[in-house]
């Protein structure tokens, strides 16, 4: 049995966590915690000393995820990370911080299969086209911008070309910002924040005479959790580092 942590359990993706984590037969929801509620730890500290927690899931903010994945990854606690908003140099700080102490630690910018399907074809698209931008949608909570979908989404297809803007004429913005964030290899990522969203991206292609469109649209939070549970149980009978869901698929 696998017992489980979920941080961040009160919000929108932590209760459809440990919904999910308490229907299989495989694990335990071993400690619940959240700053709010009072079914909740307030701190993994808090937690750890009460419960038994073999794998921790984050689902928290962009301010807090730093902090909390060196705490596990310190302290025998292996860590699935949903939250995004990590930089490059935090990764790389997680990643030799897991390898040191030989804790297994995934993290996943995205857990749904459709979504990293989607991030695995414009990896392959990429190889094709000189051009490319991203456009992500996400609900009007969302705090992080762009979504970490995207950023590993254009980490990828960078892995093909130095740049993706072939042939562009010089800009001039006249509304800062109007062309989005320029990313790996020049991609220009574009964030859209409104509620009725959960969560979609658009990944387009061009060149003369034609433009190639990937997309994915999430719909419930649902879809999340096969991934999730699937990371899990590799952290828990792995010792290493993964960044992206595809490479356990």
């Amino acid at each position: 049995m696998i017992n489980v942590a979920v941080c961040g359990a009160n919000g929108k993706m932590g209760k459809e966590v440990c919904l999910a984590v308490e229907n299989n037969p495989e694990m335990t929801l071993s400690a619940k915690i959240d700053l709010l509620g009072e079914d909740t730890f307030k701190t993994i500290e808090e937690a750890k000393k009460a419960c038994n927690i073999d794998v921790l899931v984050d689902f928290t903010q962009p301010k807090s995820i730093y902090e909390n994945a060196k705490y596990c990854l310190n302290n025998g606690i292996k860590i699935v990370i949903g939250t995004t908003g990590l930089s490059d140099e935090q990764i790389a700080n997680l990643k030799e911080l897991a390898e040191k102490n030989s804790t297994g630690c995934l993290i996943a910018p995205n857990f749904s299969t459709g979504a990293v399907l989607l991030m695995m074809f414009a990896q392959q698209a990429a190889k094709y086209f000189d051009n490319a931008e991203i456009i992500e949608l996400h609900h009007n909570q969302k705090k992080d911008a762009p979504s970490g979908t995207a950023i590993k989404t254009a980490l990828m297809m960078s892995q093909a070309k130095e740049s993706f803007k072939e042939g562009n004429c010089a800009e001039t913005e006249t509304i800062q910002g109007s062309r989005g964030g320029t990313t790996y290899s020049d991609i220009q990522i574009h964030s859209v924040r409104l509620p009725g969203y959960i969560a979609s991206q658009e990944v387009l292609f061009g060149s003369s005479g034609q433009v190639f469109k990937i997309r994915h649209d999430t719909t419930d939070r649902k879809c999340y959790m096969d991934g999730v549970l699937l990371a899990v149980k590799h952290v828990f009978e792995k010792n290493d580092f993964i960044y992206g869901l595809e490479n356990i698929l």
